[in-house]
């Protein structure tokens, strides 16, 4: 289809469609009942020979693709954490796809680079980082947008290898040792492996959070049997139970021992905006680096995790090639974007987070994130006011974490039961020996009416257990 006009009607036609998909999805089936390979059965084997109809395709994504998708922005979809879907930001993307740059650097677009400048300062100055970690003449600092958490652990992890083999020889590398908590997030362990260094994951407290003394522990560990301690991944909201390290601790200890310290906030950091939660990051200004996900719970559709650090060479030397087909006569002037990231090229996100906050403003978002965090409460007062059941940990954003009073295999066995129906979707976890179930609060139309509606469906479920066992008895 080369036709502008047939673009209009077919960009209209699914301009509608998403629009109508996104108004009735509390509808459909949240998790789909196909089986691996029912989608090769739905359509040729081979390519058309000749050009199709737009209007076909509309037809196809319901009898193709819908019946496959799990519907993350339903009402009913409690699992993992949340994943970003607002109106501003779908249109942004349909701009960014538009204008369609490769924003590698200043010159390959101007505007690409420089709203991403200023995007990350007006996040930045939201969440009242320190201007150290800022945009700012004459300063080191700044932000970057990266595709996700996983990205910017990995470039933290790879920047601090670079900077620890810089100073103890490219040798050292067989002996640095990174660490992170066993409940922080897969993608630190994973960063170790692509980095090729050792990663050790060390025990929470009762509280399920790395705290100074255990740091401190390790790494004196680790220096008497010669191994270099290089970085630190800490965790704040945990993707088990959204648990938090102990920033106030870590920090000092890391900038005493040279250690780089990432401090990831995949999930929490959006509620950082909100003053309430702020005291949470206090600690932030002891890292050299920080990253959080708008296109968790912040409006903004994925990919779009934020990341800034304090000095920006450190990562420009990490990863910067400049071959004379990407030289310009501005460079030094202003930041190319190429030197920041593992990818060379890089979309217009900026324009999501542009659009997301002028669309809803500073207090619109506040106003989204609290408003889940209630309605986490509410289920919570549920679970609570429920002997069946227990709370693992307190609640403190939108996750809840709990559990049928008794064994872990009753608990999987709920988890299964839940998941089997497919009128809600949760998601499992397990926090040193416990087996607990996580309920999220995922959708931007969640209602105390999905709340209710999803205690039921698990209090049913329960029911369900007990009388197999009872008949089993």
């Amino acid at each position: 289809m080369t036709d502008v006009q047939e673009f209009k009607l077919f960009g209209k036609a699914m301009i509608e469609y998403v629009a109508d998909y996104l108004e009735t999805i509390r509808d459909r089936p949240v998790v789909p009942q196909v089986t691996p390979g029912y989608l090769k059965e739905l359509i040729p084997e081979e390519a058309p020979d000749t050009p199709e109809h737009w209007k076909d395709i509309m037809k196809d994504v319901e009898r193709v693709i819908m019946p496959g998708v799990t519907h993350w922005h339903s009402p009913q979809f409690h699992a993992y954490f949340p994943a970003a879907n607002s109106y501003p930001a779908i249109v942004a993307d349909i701009l960014s796809d538009g204008i369609g740059c490769i924003g590698f650097s200043w010159i390959a677009s101007p505007a690409c680079t420089e709203l991403e400048m200023v995007m990350m300062n007006w996040l930045g100055k939201m969440l009242n980082l320190p201007e150290k970690i800022l945009f700012r003449p004459g300063g080191k600092g700044g932000g970057v947008i990266q595709g996700t958490a996983s990205e910017a652990t990995l470039v933290a992890m790879l920047s601090a290898r670079s900077k620890a083999t810089h100073k103890h020889g490219t040798d050292a590398i067989t002996k640095l040792v990174a660490y992170t908590s066993k409940l922080a997030h897969c993608s630190a362990e994973r960063a170790g492996l692509l980095a090729g260094v050792m990663v050790r994951c060390l025990e929470v407290d009762e509280d399920q959070s790395l705290r100074g003394e255990t740091l401190r522990r390790a790494i004196e560990q680790d220096k008497a049997k010669g191994l270099i301690p290089f970085v630190t991944v800490a965790a704040l909201g945990t993707t088990s139970c959204c648990s938090f390290d102990n920033l106030l601790e870590l920090g000092p200890i890391c900038n005493e021992e040279d250690i780089w310290l990432h401090v990831d906030a995949a999930y929490a950091g959006s509620a950082f905006i909100c003053p309430e939660y702020r005291p949470i990051l206090n600690g932030v200004e002891f890292a050299q680096s920080y990253s959080f996900n708008p296109h968790k719970w912040m409006l903004v559709n994925f990919d779009c995790s934020t990341m800034w650090v304090q000095d920006a060479d450190a990562i420009v030397s990490s990863f910067n090639v400049d071959p004379l087909y990407l030289q310009h006569k501005f460079q030094g002037q202003i930041t190319d974007y190429r030197h920041w990231h593992i990818p060379m090229g890089r979309r217009f996100r900026s324009l999501k987070i542009w659009f997301v906050l002028r669309l809803y403003g500073q207090e619109g978002i506040r106003s989204y994130i609290r408003t889940h965090i209630k309605l986490a409460h509410e289920f919570e007062a549920l679970i609570e006011q429920d002997e069946k059941f227990e709370i693992f940990n307190p609640t403190t954003m939108g996750l809840v974490c709990f559990r049928l009073k008794g064994s872990n295999e009753l608990n999987e066995a709920l988890n299964k039961s839940i998941n089997d129906e497919g009128r809600i979707h949760i998601t499992p976890a397990k926090v040193g020996e416990i087996f607990i179930l996580r309920f999220a609060v995922c959708a931007r139309t969640t209602e105390t009416k999905d709340i209710d509606f999803a205690y039921k469906v698990l209090v049913e479920n329960a029911l369900k257990l007990d009388c197999h066992a009872s008949t089993r008895l």
